[in-house]
């Protein structure tokens, strides 16, 4: 495995890093070594999925971590994870690939303690920050229990996020789990372009705020209709069995 420390330790010192070409640069190593390493990427949602897996499939063995307690209503949460579920089907129909899909449990209570006293901080400000540690950092304790090789996060494809912000929590939490992080700017090369494009291929539901509820509210976001919306959305579907085909197992066990 490549420590992306290692990469940066050889760069002019202060200079805003592009993730995107540290990435290429490890993409490079692994295919002089024929080698195709196992990635835990973490993701919000069906777009974020998107461009992230037709570029890294590529290159990784990747399932995907939906580890989002900060998602508000739990009915929108239930609606993002279906989407991307199907999403995840559908891309491998499409492409050959094996994606997997893997859930953590939806622990809102969780998400709030960890932001307590940031309630009131703007979009992108010191509640982001923690939300992306809080959620980095379940990605790369489960990536070390089921023994990936790295662990990543498709939150750099947003133009709405700091790249810079998002990588530098991933190299932090890196420190703490004896797992490698993939560093990324997935929004690079019209990455952020190309994503816009396959939601429409492939009908994707593209949500109007990040999920936290005081994103949410700061943005003026009807809470009640998105209820609704996705209260009708959720009625014929089953968020446990319609894609269970896809769920990342261990020694024929479902996690």
């Amino acid at each position: 495995m490549i420590n992306v420390e290692e990469i940066l330790s050889r760069m002019t010192p202060n200079q805003k890093v592009n993730y995107d070409k540290v990435m290429q640069q490890m993409v490079k190593k692994w295919q002089t070594e024929n080698t195709r390493p196992s990635v835990l990427m973490h993701v919000c949602c069906a777009p974020c999925s998107t461009y992230t897996l037709e570029y890294i499939t590529q290159f990784c063995d990747v399932t995907i971590y939906f580890a989002n307690s900060n998602i508000h209503p739990k009915v929108e949460y239930e609606r993002r994870s279906y989407v991307t579920q199907k999403f995840v089907n559908d891309f491998n129909r499409n492409t050959g690939q094996n994606v997997q899909f893997l859930a953590a449990p939806y622990e809102p209570n969780e998400f709030f303690r960890k932001v307590h006293g940031l309630e009131d901080e703007p979009e992108g400000g010191d509640r982001c920050k923690v939300c992306y540690d809080y959620r980095l950092d379940k990605t790369a304790a489960k990536a070390v229990e089921l023994g990936f090789d790295y662990f990543g996060s498709a939150l750099t494809i947003s133009p709405h996020k700091n790249s810079q912000t998002i990588n530098a929590v991933g190299l932090e939490v890196q420190k703490i789990y004896d797992t490698q992080y993939l560093p990324s700017d997935f929004k690079k090369n019209q990455g952020y372009k190309r994503s816009v494009e396959m939601c429409a291929e492939y009908d994707i539901y593209r949500q109007c705020y990040c999920g936290c509820v005081f994103g949410a509210q700061a943005q003026g976001i009807d809470l009640i209709q998105v209820k609704k919306d996705a209260k009708t959305f959720m009625a014929d579907k089953d968020l446990e069995r319609d894609y269970s085909h896809i769920r990342f197992v261990v020694s024929g066990k479902e996690i």
